[in-house]
């Protein structure tokens, strides 16, 4: 018993700590290994090893089990961050702007209209410099120029050109969404875009005009996936539309439905006219079933020869 303990101590121990690690306010979390600082609480600032170099991140999520270890292995966690870090990271950022506008003017130097320097990032110690770019099309831009021109100008940082999508561009922008709401959602509390089709929309009855479901970034809007798996469940107790029904108020044709309100819209035809009406789901039951239940008790006993059948039908049709 004792050797099984102290085996499974020993497997236990060999286990990665992962923890989650944010850049920005509203960044997307990646996942470190903190074997090297097993007691790391979340809201501490830590030093990660990172494929773009050394970074400062804030520990916002501790994994309690750990997750299928990605291709290369867990990057690790440094050391904790000290308040000099963290002062320095302030004293690079606050020269962003300018590191920005820098490459802004080389850029309308070298005539690449198609391109737009959005932002510039520095990491923590300013050894590294980052120009995140958009594009107006889908070819690929040819920036060597523009790369060179800016590691010479700041020759002790590694300068990069990263291309971000018209997503992330609205997202470091910021600025109202296209719905009127004061801050956009992917700027408030977006860490990650998920996928958006136009099915989303058709499924919610939204109206396909671009105006209606395009953000600010020009690409479906993120919120047309906040409900989707709610409206698509409530659809599936609901008939569809173009079916026969039969109502309180006689049979009639599915039109619409309210899936929210899990209602039914119903045209009837009473009186030499069309109604549409409103039902509940519980009011209303399919045509098609009802008549199958309704064939099925005018059908004969198929089990009379058989015997045992006490429902008092033939086995053999009633002439007329």
């Amino acid at each position: 018993m004792r050797i099984f303990h102290y085996v499974y101590g020993i497997i236990i121990s060999m286990q990665p700590n992962i923890i989650g690690v944010r850049f920005t306010k509203i960044g997307k979390v990646y996942h470190f290994d903190s074997s090297a600082l097993p007691d790391v609480k979340a809201g501490e600032h830590v030093i990660v090893d990172t494929t773009r170099g050394k970074h400062l991140g804030e520990v916002v999520t501790i994994l309690r089990e750990t997750p299928p270890s990605p291709e290369g292995g867990w990057k690790s966690v440094e050391r904790r961050a000290t308040p000099r870090d963290l002062l320095l990271q302030q004293s690079w950022q606050s020269k962003q702007t300018e590191a920005m506008i820098n490459c802004r003017a080389r850029a309308a130097e070298l005539k690449l209209d198609g391109v737009k320097i959005v932002a510039a990032e520095y990491n923590y110690d300013g050894t590294r410099l980052a120009f995140l770019f958009s594009t107006e099309t889908e070819d690929k831009a040819d920036l060597k120029s523009l790369k060179k021109d800016m590691q010479d100008l700041y020759p002790n940082t590694h300068t990069e050109m990263r291309q971000i999508g018209p997503r992330d561009v609205a997202k470091l922008l910021g600025g109202m969404g296209a719905c009127g709401i004061e801050t956009r959602c992917c700027s408030k509390f977006l860490t990650d875009f998920s996928p958006i089709s136009i099915k989303m929309a058709k499924e919610q009855g939204i109206s396909l005009t671009p105006e209606e479901i395009t953000g600010m970034c020009g690409r479906l809007r993120c919120c047309l996936i906040y409900e989707y798996d709610q409206y698509v469940e409530a659809r599936k107790q609901l008939p569809k539309r173009n079916k026969h029904v039969v109502t309180p108020r006689g049979e009639g044709k599915v039109m619409d439905v309210l899936p929210m309100s899990n209602k039914v819209v119903v045209a009837i035809e009473a009186e030499e006219r069309t109604q549409w009406v409103t039902f509940d789901k519980e009011e209303i039951q399919p045509w098609d079933e009802l008549e199958a239940l309704r064939r099925k008790s005018e059908a004969p006993c198929d089990r009379h020869e058989g015997g045992g059948c006490t429902c008092g039908k033939s086995n053999k049709q009633k002439p007329n």
